[in-house]
């Protein structure tokens, strides 16, 4: 079948560069998967940090408003019942809506950076 070692040559370079293909294949999958992974992290990290910032701030404000609606109420306690039932209230309301606030984006986001591969592709 082989008649020259010209032949047998194209197929040994032939094998070389399907190999050299298969490790650089590999390689790309690597960085794009550390590219990703940097993404997911990086966005988790800004969303905890943005998380613990409006904590904060939903704290400051809600004893600013406990003080605020203290004369209204009558007694200090009264507005600490006031604003502890809101936010209770907030955190049902949040439970009951979890599927659209929370999971959905969040499926979406995962899905757009690990499986759309078309918008990657034209940017």
């Amino acid at each position: 079948m082989f008649a020259n070692d010209k032949s047998i040559d194209n197929l040994e370079a032939l094998f070389k560069e399907i190999r050299k293909y298969i490790e650089l294949q590999g390689q790309y999958l690597k960085i794009d998967l550390v590219e990703k992974l940097t993404i997911l992290l990086s966005t988790l990290i800004l969303i905890l940090l943005l998380v613990i910032l409006g904590m904060m701030a939903l704290f400051y404000f809600s004893f600013m408003l406990v003080y605020a609606i203290a004369p209204l109420v009558g007694s200090l306690i009264g507005g600490y019942a006031v604003i502890g039932g809101i936010v209770l209230l907030l955190a049902f309301l949040i439970y009951q809506k979890r599927k659209q606030l929370i999971f959905q984006p969040m499926v979406n986001f995962l899905a757009r950076l690990f499986l759309d591969e078309h918008t990657r592709k034209e940017k």
